[in-house]
């Protein structure tokens, strides 16, 4: 397939992915708040799991903690934690900042909320645990003084904690989830994935609170509490009191207005700058500039695939550009990282349109239909858009089926023609073709998606002749159940025609429609009349190098054309493969026929 091909379709072409240290082209904002947020999930993952070992016993949640403290307190590794919380923190504000329209999906609403709560939560345990060391060199080192604070101190800080992990651990499985599900092992990883989202977190508080019901009962013990609990001093919870509860609350609302107060003068600055024509096949709308296609599609409604949710990840929200885009901005280093990715960088009509932010009139197709889902991505399933193309046409045709069905059994019957077009399709393909279409006992090849009209045309008419020694096989070995060999016609024509897929939402077909496919069918039902097994137009005869007298010539009137045209008829289509050059398949076929059991 070319690279041209490629650009319509959802698959990554060999040698079109990008070389040496180009993949940082596809390093965004998204990409760097998902790097962040593994980095923050990685530590929440061990502690969670450090919390659930006290299921097991309280000693083994002890031993693992000082491990779990010694490598997050390693300075590289603390300073790439911290430095990955501020950032994630920073780029979702960022990302509230950037959305232009609020139709969230229900996921993506609760990651939201749960994302902008996550800080709110976390803020209590992070300054008794951690601010306690910057501010009075003093931090537990243990699980026993929180324990003993949480569960009897202040016993309704258990619930607190409750809610922070579930927040947190639910903000970054949904996240992870929008990652996850386009990859091909998704399918086969999520059950496991599930089970280990829904079971870590209740887990964890299950084993934090046999912990610390361990540490209730040790308390009784002489000298036990004096040895191992370290309560705060007046001056420290006065300290972090006044953080959780005054100037963090103050900082973070800040944050929070300053974002929405950015809003409302950039909105106020789009207004200014004026307003962009977009028009889809079916429609046009006029919004600000500054707006990506997607979002002028989520603004007003316009059905649009985006599997992704506009990450620039899935690449389903391409769009074929069809007015000028000379004026067009160019594809920024994700969006043509992406583009090069799936083999659609050599096109410069073909952009993203969760990427493109036009700044005047543009007219586009999108490429993908709007109802497009993961598996499609998972499964690198191909979608093709119209495009013209030379291409050649065979049908392959069974006489009689009719008559056989009269006299046997449905299964019988089915199980006859399903050989018949099994032999058939074996021979297209070793031939290089491509068996498009079934219908009834009847087969549609095509030849010339991927290679020259010359190339094609001999493909075409080396699988006619692969198709008689098939199904000469087959009369063989079915020579003691048919009363009659096999018959069959077969119409070979070549043109210009119109590729693509075809149906309805999830039922569509890739096919070839025009002139071409049509001559060919009738050609295929003139053999009946001519008294022949092929029938080829001297069209494909000529691109194929043939002229020679072992074949017919003949003048026949097409169905439907006025024209007359030139043919080339032969009663036995196996002498089509001593026109041709031999080919590695045609000894391969005689050494081991169609059908036959080694």
């Amino acid at each position: 397939m070319s690279v041209e091909a490629a650009t319509v379709i959802g698959v990554q072409m060999p040698g079109a992915t990008s070389r040496g240290l180009t993949w940082l082209r596809g390093i965004g904002v998204r990409q760097v708040r998902l790097a962040t947020g593994l980095v923050m999930f990685s530590y929440l993952f061990s502690h969670l799991f450090n919390h659930a070992l006290g299921n097991l016993s309280y000693d083994l949640m002890e031993q693992w903690l000082s491990w779990h403290i010694w490598w997050w307190r390693l300075p590289l590794v603390a300073a790439v934690f911290y430095t990955a919380a501020s950032v994630h923190l920073m780029l979702g504000l960022w990302a509230l900042y950037q959305r232009r329209h609020f139709r969230y999906t229900a996921p993506e609403l609760i990651q939201l909320i749960l994302g902008l709560s996550v800080p709110i939560a976390l803020i209590k345990h992070f300054a008794a645990v951690r601010l306690n060391t910057l501010v009075f060199e003093s931090s537990p080192s243990n699980y026993v003084t929180v324990l003993n604070a949480y569960w009897n101190v202040r016993p309704y800080d258990k619930w607190v904690q409750c809610a922070l992990i579930t927040i947190a651990w639910t903000h970054a499985c949904i996240g992870l989830y929008y990652w996850l599900r386009l990859k091909p092992f998704f399918k086969r990883a999520a059950p496991f994935l599930l089970a280990v989202a829904v079971l870590l977190p209740p887990l964890g508080f299950l084993g934090a609170h046999q912990g610390a019901m361990e540490v209730t009962r040790r308390l009784t013990l002489p000298g036990w509490r004096q040895q191992n609990v370290h309560p705060f001093s007046p001056a420290q919870r006065s300290a972090v009191d006044n953080i959780i509860y005054f100037y963090f609350p103050i900082g973070y609302a800040g944050l929070l207005l300053l974002v929405f107060a950015a809003r409302g003068v950039r909105s106020v600055a789009e207004a200014r700058r004026g307003v962009v024509t977009l028009s889809y096949p079916d429609r046009k709308v006029r919004v600000p500039k500054g707006l990506t296609v997607l979002e002028a599609s989520l603004r007003h409604r316009v059905p649009h695939a985006s599997v992704c949710g506009g990450r620039a990840r899935c690449s389903t929200c391409r769009i074929r550009v069809i007015s000028d885009r000379r004026a067009l901005p160019r594809p920024s280093g994700r969006e043509a990282f992406v583009l090069q990715r799936v083999g659609a960088a050599s096109d410069p009509s073909i952009r993203l349109a969760c990427q493109l932010r036009p700044s005047s009139d543009i007219a586009f197709i999108p490429i993908f239909p709007p109802h497009v889902g993961a598996d499609f991505v998972r499964n690198r399933n191909r979608v093709h858009i119209g495009e013209e193309k030379f291409v050649v046409s065979m049908f392959v045709d069974m006489r009689g089926s009719t008559t056989f069905a009269e006299t046997r059994l449905p299964y019988d019957t089915l199980f006859l023609i399903n050989r018949f077009l099994g032999a058939a399709s074996e021979a297209v393909v070793t031939a290089g073709g491509q068996p498009n279409q079934f219908v009834g006992d009847g087969l549609l090849a095509l030849f010339g998606l991927d290679t020259d009209p010359a190339t094609a045309c001999k493909q075409a008419l080396r699988a006619a002749a692969l198709v008689a020694s098939n199904i000469e096989h087959l009369n063989h070995q079915f020579a003691a159940d048919l009363k009659d060999p096999i018959q069959f016609g077969i119409g070979i024509h070549g043109g210009e025609v119109i590729v693509g897929d075809i149906g309805f939402k999830d039922h569509t077909v890739f096919t070839a429609l025009g002139d071409a496919v049509n001559v060919a069918a009738r050609m295929q039902d003139m053999t009946k009349t001519m008294n022949c097994k092929v029938l080829v137009s001297e069209e494909v005869c000529a691109l194929a190098g043939i002229s020679s007298d072992l074949l017919n010539r003949a003048q026949v009137t097409i169905r439907g054309r006025a024209e007359v045209m030139a043919v080339r008829t032969a009663e036995d289509p196996t002498v089509l493969m001593g026109l041709l050059e031999p080919a590695p398949e045609t000894a391969a076929l005689e050494e081991e026929p169609f059908g036959v059991t080694p």
